[in-house]
C-alpha cells in the first residue's frame, strides 16, 4: 500500500449483537493486515438482556486496541418491554435517527482521509449517509452467499402476492444458485403477508443491501460456488443490476491457540483427556435458549448414546416470542434443567458448561468429532475452518436456509429429524451422534469437512480467491474516489 493510502479510515457499522459485532471485528482485523486504520462504529445496545450481548461488546473493544471503537451519543430507545410491536419495527426507526449523528462522526474525519463505510446488513438504512458524503459504502454481508442469494430474488417472488408464504409450509421454492428450498425455511418474518408492516420492513431492510456500492460476503467461491455463480448471473434478479460481490472468507476467530496454558478454559484441559475425534460439542448460538423439556430429552439422548459430548447450556428463555430477546437470564441452575443424576452418571465421559465456551478452540481440538450446531453462519465457517462435521439443529433467523446449504451443498452436515416441529426425540440425538462419531457415513463426512477446511485455507493464502477478491475489492473504491 502506498504511504497515502496507509493513512485512509475504514469506518465499519455493525448492527447491535454478538452476531453481528463479533464478523465486523475480524474484518476489520484483514484490513488492519492491509495497513488501514479502523474505526468501528456502535450504537448504545437499546436493550440490555441476555441475548444483546453488551458485555461482549466490551470484551471485544478491551481485547482488540488496534481498532478505535467510537460509540455515537445515545438516543433514548423506544420503550421494546411495553410495546405491543416486534422488536425489529421498533429498532429500524432507531436506527434510522441515528443517522445524523453517524453523519457528524464521518463528516469529522477529512474526506481524503476516508476511505469506505462498511455497514452490516441490518444498518442498511445508513446508506443514505454515504450517499450524500459521496462516501464508497459496501455491505459486509455476514450470512452466506446462499441466503444472500434467496433473500435477492424475494422481492420479485413476493411482488404481486395476495397471500404470505407461510401459506405453502414446506413447499419446495425454487431459486437461482440454491437446492429447492422449502418455504417454510425463509427467515420466518419474510413469511407474513406481503403487505403486512413487519414483512414489508424487513424486505426492504434486506433489499438495502443489493443498493451499496458492492457486497463483502464472508464466504469463499469454492464453498458456494453455485450461489455465488448466480449472484454474478444477470438474470438473477429480473430488471436489477446486483453490484459486485466479494467472497472474502472465512472472516472467523483464530481463538486463544497461541496463548500460554494458564489462560486456557477449563474444557480445554478436559478434551487434551479425550481421545482423538471422540468428542461431540453441543452449542446452540449466543441467542439459543432451548426449553428444559428439550434439555432433559437432550441429556436422555447422550446418555443413552455412551458417547463423550462437551454441552454448553444456556437457561430457556420464558417465551417463544420475539420479546424473549428482551430478558435478563439468570446462569442456568443444572440440577434443576437435567435429569435427576444425569452429571454423575456421565462425569466420566461428559462436560456440560454454563452459557459460554471458548467455541473456536473447542472445535479445532482434536478430540473434537462433531458439532451440534443451530447452523448460524458464524459457528457454520468456524465448524469448516476446524474440519469438523456439523448435526444441524436450525432454530430461527436464516439458520434453517445454511442448513439446506450444509446439507445438500456442502456435504458436511445431517439433520436432525425434528427440527420443523420444534422437538428432537432422544433416540434421534442417540442415533445421529452415534452415526456421525462411529459409523463408515460419519467417517466419510469427516473426509470431506477436512477437504472443506484445507480448500478454506486455500482461499486465504497470498494468490487464494478470497485474498484476491478483497484486493479487488480494494481497486474497485480507489476507482469510485477516483
Amino acid at each position: 500500500m502506498d504511504k497515502s493510502a496507509m493513512k485512509q479510515t475504514v469506518v465499519l457499522y455493525p448492527g447491535v449483537g454478538v452476531g453481528h459485532v463479533g464478523p465486523m471485528t475480524q474484518l476489520a482485523k484483514v484490513f488492519l493486515e492491509r495497513g488501514y486504520d479502523v474505526t468501528m462504529v456502535l450504537i448504545e445496545p437499546p436493550i440490555k438482556s441476555t441475548d444483546s450481548g453488551a458485555g461482549f461488546i466490551e470484551r471485544v473493544a478491551a481485547s482488540n486496541p488496534s481498532i478505535t471503537f467510537h460509540v455515537l451519543p445515545p438516543i433514548p430507545p423506544p420503550d421494546f418491554a411495553s410495546s405491543d410491536k416486534h422488536p425489529m419495527l421498533l429498532m429500524i426507526p432507531l436506527m434510522r435517527q441515528y443517522n445524523e449523528k453517524l453523519e457528524s462522526f464521518l463528516s469529522s474525519i477529512p474526506r481524503e482521509r476516508l476511505h469506505s463505510l462498511v455497514i452490516d446488513m441490518f444498518c442498511t438504512v445508513a446508506i443514505d449517509v454515504a450517499r450524500k458524503l459521496s462516501v464508497p459504502v459496501y455491505t459486509f454481508f455476514a450470512s452466506g452467499a446462499g441466503a444472500f442469494a434467496v433473500i435477492a430474488q424475494l422481492p420479485a417472488l413476493l411482488a404481486g402476492r395476495q397471500a404470505g408464504l407461510k401459506e405453502l409450509g414446506d413447499t419446495p421454492l425454487d431459486f437461482l444458485g440454491a437446492p429447492p428450498m422449502p418455504a417454510s425455511h425463509l427467515v420466518r418474518e419474510l413469511l407474513e403477508h406481503p403487505e403486512e408492516e413487519l414483512c414489508k420492513s424487513m424486505m426492504n431492510l434486506w433489499k438495502g443491501n443489493t443498493d451499496t456500492d458492492g457486497v463483502l460476503i464472508n464466504t469463499f467461491e469454492a464453498l458456494e460456488s453455485r450461489a455465488v455463480q448466480a449472484l454474478r448471473d444477470p438474470l438473477c434478479v429480473p430488471g436489477q443490476v446486483l453490484p459486485p460481490i466479494y467472497c472474502i472468507g472465512p472472516v472467523v476467530g483464530k481463538g486463544a491457540r497461541d496463548q500460554e496454558k494458564a489462560a486456557r478454559h477449563e474444557c480445554l484441559a478436559w478434551l487434551d483427556a479425550q481421545p482423538e475425534r471422540s468428542v461431540v460439542f453441543l452449542c446452540w448460538g449466543s441467542m439459543g435458549a432451548l426449553p428444559e423439556e428439550q434439555l432433559k430429552e437432550i441429556a436422555f439422548g447422550l446418555e443413552k448414546s455412551g458417547q463423550r459430548f462437551l454441552w454448553v447450556v444456556r437457561t430457556p428463555a420464558g417465551s417463544n416470542d420475539p420479546k424473549r430477546y428482551l430478558e435478563q437470564r439468570p446462569e442456568p441452575d443444572l440440577d434443576v434443567l437435567l435429569p435427576k443424576g444425569f452429571l454423575e452418571r456421565t462425569k466420566d465421559r461428559g462436560l456440560v458448561l454454563k452459557s459460554w465456551s471458548p467455541q473456536v478452540d473447542v472445535l479445532n481440538h482434536p478430540a473434537t468429532g462433531a458439532f451440534v450446531t443451530h447452523c448460524g453462519w458464524n459457528s457454520t465457517l468456524e465448524a469448516i475452518t476446524a474440519g469438523v462435521p456439523m448435526l444441524c439443529w436450525p432454530l430461527g433467523a436464516e439458520q434453517k436456509m445454511n442448513k439446506v446449504f450444509i446439507t445438500e451443498d456442502m456435504g458436511v452436515g445431517l439433520e436432525l429429524d425434528g427440527y420443523r416441529t420444534g422437538f428432537i426425540k432422544a433416540e434421534e440425538i442417540e442415533a445421529k451422534v452415534r452415526l456421525v462419531l462411529e459409523s463408515k457415513e460419519g467417517s466419510e463426512l469427516r473426509k470431506r469437512a477436512v477437504e472443506l477446511k484445507k480448500e478454506a485455507e486455500a482461499a486465504l493464502e497470498e494468490g487464494g480467491s478470497s485474498q484476491e477478491a478483497f484486493l479487488q475489492f480494494l481497486a474497485d473504491v480507489k476507482n469510485i474516489t477516483a
